[in-house]
């Protein structure tokens, strides 16, 4: 394999990552409350993903239609944090997925974590808690702060178990479930959404044109240039290019709405992205060793 094709993928995936980052600032740009903006970001995805990803339509089985809730369930919450509490808060809690990766997969999939893992498992759990230390005045675009922290801690929950679900599909043999779990989970959060949701507001033009943004470019164009880089750079390293998305997500916000997180909140989230990235980059030494 020549160097062009990684090159391009790392490239691609720092693309990915940057579309990822832009979905805070644009769910708070759409003037339609959590459930309708969840409702119709996610019915969108679905149909672009179905169009885009061939895949995302295929081998809807018991076990993906399972996955597939939970990661409904992820996108809602995540939708829902960002509405009402600060952009930076709720990537950074979701973002304490590892944290509940490591119990899960020690209950679920019988993997022992190692002694560095406990430590890492002790210092996210340091950043989770200090989103929840001292009080955050409600602002225009973080209406419900407290609220919004615990939505935002519930998409992590449930971003976890879709990964180690995703994992659990593997073991089954089928490797290209998370693309079925992806399209299927975005159908059934617009579902999910739609009774919430109803009546749905006709809402400004701008806001459309967000919501098709987001549904179109943040969510399908994303996982299908993802999907597309993976083949060439290995998890480890992706896992390390997409860390742009959590740094950038709270900058798109603060230069739109100078939404800025708390004190605490920022050190948590500083405690929270250190963690993994010294994780990750440990992970890949050994895997070169």
């Amino acid at each position: 394999m020549t160097d062009e094709p990684i090159a391009r993928s790392r490239r691609n995936l720092l693309l990915t990552a940057a579309l990822f980052s832009t979905g805070g600032v644009a769910i708070k740009a759409v003037n339609l409350a959590g459930p309708q903006v969840a409702c119709l970001r996610s019915g969108i995805a679905a149909v672009a993903l179905m169009i885009f990803l061939p895949e995302a339509r295929r081998n809807w089985n018991p076990r993906v239609c399972l996955l597939a809730s939970v990661y409904a369930l992820t996108l809602v919450c995540f939708v829902i944090a960002n509405k009402l509490t600060t952009s930076a808060n709720a990537i950074f809690l979701q973002d304490t997925a590892p944290l509940y990766i490591l119990v899960l997969s020690a209950i679920l999939l019988h993997e022992r974590p190692r002694r560095a893992d406990l430590w890492f498992m002790l210092v996210l759990a340091c950043g989770l808690s200090l989103f929840f230390a001292g009080a955050e005045h409600p602002r225009d675009t973080a209406t419900n702060p407290p609220l919004g922290n615990l939505f935002g801690a519930a998409s992590g929950v449930f971003y976890a178990i879709v990964i180690v679900g995703f994992r659990w599909l593997s073991r089954g043999g089928d490797a290209s479930g998370s693309l079925s779990v992806t399209g299927l989970g975005n159908l059934l959060a617009f579902v999910f959404c739609l009774p919430f949701a109803w009546p749905l507001a006709p809402g400004r033009p701008l806001d459309w044109a967000v919501l098709i943004y987001l549904g179109v470019f943040q969510i399908a164009l994303a996982y299908l240039i993802m999907t597309r880089s993976m083949r060439h750079v290995s998890a480890v390293e992706a896992s390390l290019l997409l860390l742009l998305e959590p740094v950038l997500n709270p900058v798109w916000t603060w230069m739109v709405y100078r939404e800025r997180p708390a004190n605490f909140a920022l050190l948590g989230g500083a405690l929270i992205l250190g963690a993994t990235v010294v994780r990750s980059l440990s992970q890949r030494r050994r895997m070169e060793a």
